[in-house]
């Protein structure tokens, strides 16, 4: 966009993926001025397909993001900015965003759809294969996962919960815990129930061919065979603005909203990943949805 015609905004929206440009088309729609900053880095890029979302079962986070665009700047009051948010502040009047290059734009209602940045376990062939055959969630891929030799590298209460969840789509089932396991006497009866095997020894290595696990190798120099790996991998705020503007965080490490997606700051809504544990692309739109008309609603109070 030329940032000649216009600086000034109603609404800023800080990241353009799902979350971000579902809130952006429900202020378009009701003629709200609005900027979408994007920096282009989005999370699940390395994710072949998209699942589990209505419409869109089995297409590319690409394909859905690039419909998603099109769609969102037909609406005339909405602008798109390609570049990175690096600070912000409040003004008289609202905020202040300061973008990489210099541009600074203001508006009275501030966005936060930034997203969150995974800590990649430090795993020889881990990163080449997450998204693919080393996945987070059995909503989003397990179905594509199912009845193949599976393991979760996990340990604890996160393994736990994983395991009961993925138990229904595999009979070969087994924990790795990449250390000694932290289960209860009740716990590991059950995997004993269900037949689940539980590994302590650590990883250090994954076999893959195109980021397609072949094996996962031990630091005894073991192997085993597994076609899936679900793990638990940490995550911290994708953008430091959350921080900076003095959003409170949940004991999670999320940005903490109320049910119409308000942080602890007046006038600062946040919506996907970055303010929700339900990491989807289904979850992320409908919360940008619900920003959106929120917004709205408190700029028609503000200004009838």
């Amino acid at each position: 966009m030329d940032m000649n015609e216009r600086k000034d905004f109603e609404v800023i929206i800080i990241g353009g993926s799902y979350a971000g440009l579902s809130a952006a088309m429900a202020l378009g729609r009701s003629l709200r001025k609005v900027l979408v900053i994007d920096s282009g880095n989005p999370c699940n890029k390395q994710t072949p397909h998209s699942h589990n979302f209505l419409t869109q079962d089995g297409s590319t986070p690409q394909e859905i993001s690039k419909i998603a665009k099109y769609q969102v700047l037909k609406y005339d009051s909405i602008k798109f900015y390609e570049g990175l948010a690096i600070s912000g502040k409040r003004i008289n009047e609202g905020f202040e965003i300061s973008a990489s290059n210099g541009d600074v734009f203001a508006s009275k209602k501030l966005v936060l759809a930034t997203g969150i940045k995974d800590q990649i376990h430090y795993i020889k062939g881990f990163l080449d294969c997450w998204g693919i055959s080393i996945i987070h969630c059995p909503y989003c891929h397990g179905y594509e996962h199912k009845a193949v030799r599976t393991a979760i590298l996990a340990n604890g209460e996160k393994a736990f919960h994983l395991a009961s969840l993925v138990n229904n789509l595999t009979n070969d089932l087994t924990i790795l815990t990449s250390g000694k396991m932290d289960f209860n006497e009740e716990q590991l009866k059950k995997f004993d129930k269900h037949d689940i095997e539980v590994i302590e020894k650590e990883v250090v290595e994954v076999e893959h061919l195109n980021g397609h696990i072949e094996k996962v190798i031990f630091n005894d120099g073991t192997k085993e065979n597994f076609k899936t790996v679900y793990a638990n991998v940490p995550f911290e705020q994708h953008s430091n603005l959350p921080k900076e503007l003095g959003c409170k965080f949940t004991e999670h490490g999320y940005i903490e909203v109320d049910f119409m997606h308000k942080t602890s700051e007046e006038d600062i809504f946040a919506c996907g990943d970055n303010s929700s544990m339900m990491r989807s692309v289904a979850t992320a739109v409908y919360g940008g949805n619900i920003t959106g008309a929120a917004i709205n609603k408190e700029l028609t109070e503000e200004n009838f």
